[in-house]
């Protein structure tokens, strides 16, 4: 390889480094702050460079809101989907996702708690680029726990005549809720309430190899 390739490659991947580092601040100063207190002269500030140096990455305001959003979903899926991708597809995929979903709440990935929590309620009336982005983002989950619940359907685990789209309300509700006590209230057992609206919308759903499943500890 050409030398001055290689240079070029080696400032490429110090410039990737750079700009996730810079995201993962942005990321949890939006969780506390909200985006819209989200500035590239606040982010300067918070972590000691120049305004023109992150300007060299983000060219505007909007810009770095809109990659703020994207590395948020990012760490969500590190968090929530990593730990569940060797699972077995239908009821056990479908119920490490929820576990997964309520440990990403209760652990703070975020500085301010759940990162798209806070920008759907500070975005959910306001139309434009950052609110179709973020509900982008949620269109995202709830698609993906409808297919779960669909997957777990196709393979005998869940009744055929429950509606998928039903069942994925129920759970979002359930840690959605959960979230706000915890986040809120500083409820110790928010997610335990959490995880038992889950079950008790889940066993009334079973088939009865669902079940099976489920008693084994699936």
């Amino acid at each position: 390889m050409d030398e001055s390739v290689e240079q070029l490659d080696g400032r490429r991947v110090r410039g990737d480094r750079t700009r996730r580092a810079i995201l993962a601040k942005a990321v949890d100063l939006a969780s506390v702050e909200g985006l819209e207190g989200l500035s590239i002269g606040g982010l300067a500030s918070a972590l000691g460079v120049s305004k023109s140096g992150l300007f060299a990455h983000f060219g505007s305001k909007l810009e770095l809101q809109l990659a703020t959003i994207d590395a948020a979903a990012e760490l969500f899926e590190e968090a929530v989907w990593k730990p569940v991708a060797e699972l077995d597809a239908g009821l056990p995929r479908l119920l490490g996702v929820t576990r997964s979903w309520l440990a990403y709440f209760h652990h703070d990935v975020f500085a301010g708690g759940c990162f798209f929590a806070n920008a759907q309620h500070e975005f959910d009336s306001r139309p434009g680029p950052l609110r179709d982005r973020i509900a982008e983002q949620e269109r995202r989950w709830t698609d993906t726990l409808i297919a779960l619940v669909q997957a777990a359907q196709r393979r005998g685990h869940i009744r055929a005549d429950i509606d998928p789209k039903q069942l994925a309300f129920e759970f979002d509700a359930a840690g959605t809720m959960g979230n706000l006590w915890w986040q809120l209230n500083g409820e110790e057992r928010a997610f335990d309430y959490a995880g038992s609206a889950m079950r008790r919308s889940l066993e009334s759903a079973l088939t009865e190899a669902g079940r099976a499943l489920l008693d084994d500890g699936s």
